[in-house]
């Protein structure tokens, strides 16, 4: 039975975010005259991939911590994911990763040091945007619990049947 931990679940949305940081760390954000109508990123917006990415490290170190609500004098505890969805930038606009494949596409606007890493970093952003897509989905789903996966198999039963 082959089951991935959330370090591994994470871990490619991770690698992706770091293959990012170090990527932009060589890069000059400043506009690049060949740029035909393009912005670079700003300094500000490069910080937010590095927070965001901090942000996910911290994450999956205090995962049980973050993801889980007990009530008070000894109650139930349960399971919560809006942390998560909040860490990947999907619940607020302040949330440092908000809509950051903006920023991602901004990067070709940039003086790059290695041009030819250009193709590895969009690729390692769009393993990071799928990612962030899927993590999103589960993290929904995980809010509604076992009802919605228990409905959703009554449905595929249904459209099988018909």
């Amino acid at each position: 039975q082959a089951t991935a931990s959330r370090r591994e679940f994470f871990g490619g949305a991770t690698m992706a975010a770091a293959a990012s940081v170090g990527f932009l760390a060589t890069a000059n954000p400043l506009p690049s005259m060949a740029a035909s109508g393009g912005a670079p990123p700003t300094r500000e917006e490069l910080n937010r991939i590095k927070v965001g990415y901090e942000g996910i490290e911290y994450l999956l170190a205090n995962f049980d911590k973050e993801t889980t609500i007990c009530r008070e004098n000894g109650g139930e505890c349960k399971r919560d994911a809006e942390p998560v969805r909040r860490y990947l930038g999907l619940r607020s606009t302040t949330d440092p990763l908000f809509q950051i494949e903006k920023v991602f596409n901004k990067v070709k606007y940039m003086e790059l040091e290695d041009p030819d890493k250009l193709e590895t970093f969009f690729e390692a952003t769009e393993e990071f945007n799928s990612a962030i897509n899927l993590s999103n989905s589960m993290a929904f789903v995980s809010q509604f619990g076992v009802s919605v996966v228990v409905l959703y198999c009554c449905i595929v039963c249904c459209v099988v049947l018909l």
